[in-house]
């Protein structure tokens, strides 16, 4: 898998300026709060315009603003999982679910909501409404709904960000194993690096709407390194 993603795009008085292509594997998406890291994950879903925007899923592009293309979200095939679940609080889990996969009927290999189901431990929740869930179980969900879409690429924006400290490990290794089981591409947007370092492939770091750092994960605890070092100064001899 390979994403292309070129945008310029200004917000009042803040100027997002990037460019990053990214391959198959996790990559996380870093930096500090108003970076413009969920302003990028919109744009590759097709949730906000930008001023400028080039898109381009492995050969298929999604926009293209000199061309003047440009695809509606929903025809991207992009799972999408928010930092706010937005189930439909008025539906079960299980049609919570199944609203993901309406969209991707007739597509070849589609995905069985009882794989699903059962990779994601949610048999249990199956008749509750997301009123009755714990943060941790409305994200595990949110999971199954974007996978059941049929997604070529998955976009996480700091999903456990609502979840409290002692439930955030329940989530990480579900979505371990929907990574092994689909070989499914994802794109990580977390200002907290321990969250994702021992599972990224891959690391962009923005700062103030720009690139700071593309590469690894051992080039980025590199270049960690030297930062910190750089911050605390020179030993004391």
């Amino acid at each position: 898998m390979s994403l292309l993603v070129e945008i310029r795009h200004t917000v009042g008085t803040f100027h997002l300026d990037v460019r990053l292509q990214v391959g198959s594997g996790l990559t996380a998406l870093v930096g500090p709060s108003g970076a413009g890291k969920t302003t990028v994950l919109n744009v590759v879903a097709g949730v906000v315009r930008p001023d400028y925007g080039l898109v381009r899923l492995e050969q298929e592009v999604l926009a293209d603003s000199p061309a003047g293309t440009w695809q509606p979200s929903h025809r991207r095939r992009i799972g999408y999982v928010f930092q706010e679940t937005r189930l439909f609080p008025h539906l079960t889990v299980r049609q919570n679910l199944l609203y993901g996969r309406w969209f991707r009927r007739g597509l070849p290999g589609d995905i069985a909501p009882d794989e699903v189901i059962d990779l994601l431990n949610l048999g249990p929740l199956l008749p509750r409404r997301p009123s009755r869930l714990s943060g941790g179980e409305k994200q595990r969900v949110a999971l199954g709904r974007a996978l059941l879409a049929k997604p070529k690429l998955l976009l996480l924006d700091e999903p456990l960000a609502s979840i409290d400290h002692a439930h955030r490990g329940e989530i990480l290794p579900y979505l371990d194993r929907i990574r092994a089981a689909h070989a499914l591409p994802a794109v990580y947007v977390t200002h907290t690096w321990a969250e994702v370092a021992s599972r990224a492939t891959h690391v962009v770091e923005l700062c103030d709407g720009r690139v700071l750092f593309g590469g690894s994960v051992e080039e980025a605890e590199a270049r960690r390194v030297q930062v910190d070092r750089a911050r605390v100064g020179p030993s004391p001899p």
